[in-house]
């Protein structure tokens, strides 16, 4: 397990918590055999429903050092490892966007992901994706989905979309979203300019080294897959596979799912992979967003 974790805050920290207990617990069954969550327990001198609370990343108990170790030792875990769990669980501290007054509570995972994800891959086929959004774009989308606001309730929501948009200030982070064509049609408003110059800020944000920009034409068929919007992100760690991390997500009407499951993130990335092989090279996928944004202003 990799010593070098700090600063990993909320559920992705929780998430590299939850995978080193359940190797551990693995590592215990393959030398001693049979091993339940309610041996861990009496072993570690804590209850079932502790031991089930730690290995459940989205389980928002506070987590202890005193408990890890616990848990831990009950595994037979040498020093190192005991050192890189506690080092995980000091560092859980609320990230910015933890209780922002602009964000729903079920983003605070995504961004959590997002800050400490290497790559990020993103297929939308309804609208822009927030990563990539102008703060006029961000409004209008705002405005339509909440007719209803309170007074401050969309600006809220703009700002805490522009902050995290600072993600991509990161050389270490690769976003690589393919658009379906129809996403370059359909505004968020009736002000064609606001269209426009989301336009021009995605073909602004394809000069970037770590973006990378694909347009699904209208002629490629059908490559969703799964139907809908969806982002795969994640960190691959080839020195200690432990410190990897990999996760879906899925955002519905006032709700997000989360596909941890090593196979439900493979099919995923599978996907995605053939959106993109389907979808136009950046170049030509260059050449399409200059073509929509003409069309939209004679």
């Amino acid at each position: 397990m990799d010593t070098d974790s700090d600063g990993t805050a909320g559920p992705a920290g929780r998430m590299l918590i939850a995978r080193g207990l359940r190797q551990l617990q693995e590592r215990k069954q393959l030398r001693e055999g049979k091993f339940t969550q309610t041996q861990w327990a009496k072993a570690a001198d804590v209850s079932p429903g502790t031991v089930n609370r730690y290995v459940d990343w989205q389980d928002k108990a506070k987590l202890t050092v005193p408990t890890i170790r616990s848990l831990a030792l009950a595994c037979d875990a040498t020093e190192d490892e005991i050192a890189a769990l506690e080092r995980l669980v000091r560092t859980q501290e609320d990230g910015w966007w933890v209780n922002h007054p602009g964000l729903p509570a079920w983003m605070d995972p995504l961004i959590s992901f997002e800050e400490y994800a290497t790559y990020e891959y993103v297929f939308a086929n309804s609208l822009i994706p927030g990563l990539l959004q102008t703060r006029r774009y961000a409004a209008a989308l705002h405005q339509a989905q909440e007719p209803r606001a309170e007074e401050g309730q969309v600006e809220r929501a703009v700002e805490a979309r522009m902050q995290r948009q600072s993600v991509l200030d990161r050389d270490d982070l690769h976003l690589w979203v393919v658009l379906d064509e129809a996403v370059l049609h359909r505004f968020p408003s009736e002000d064609a300019g606001v269209m426009a110059e989301q336009l021009d800020h995605l073909a602004s944000l394809q000069k970037r080294r770590n973006v990378d920009i694909q347009v699904l034409p209208f002629g490629a068929g059908h490559a969703a897959g799964s139907g809908g919007h969806y982002v795969v992100l994640g960190r691959e760690d080839t020195r200690d596979p432990s410190d990897s991390l990999g996760v879906v997500y899925l955002e519905l009407h006032r709700r997000g799912i989360y596909l941890d499951d090593p196979g439900d993130v493979q099919a995923y990335r599978r996907m995605f992979d053939y959106a993109r092989y389907r979808a136009a090279d950046p170049r030509t996928s260059a050449k399409l967003l200059t073509k929509t944004r003409t069309e939209i202003t004679r």
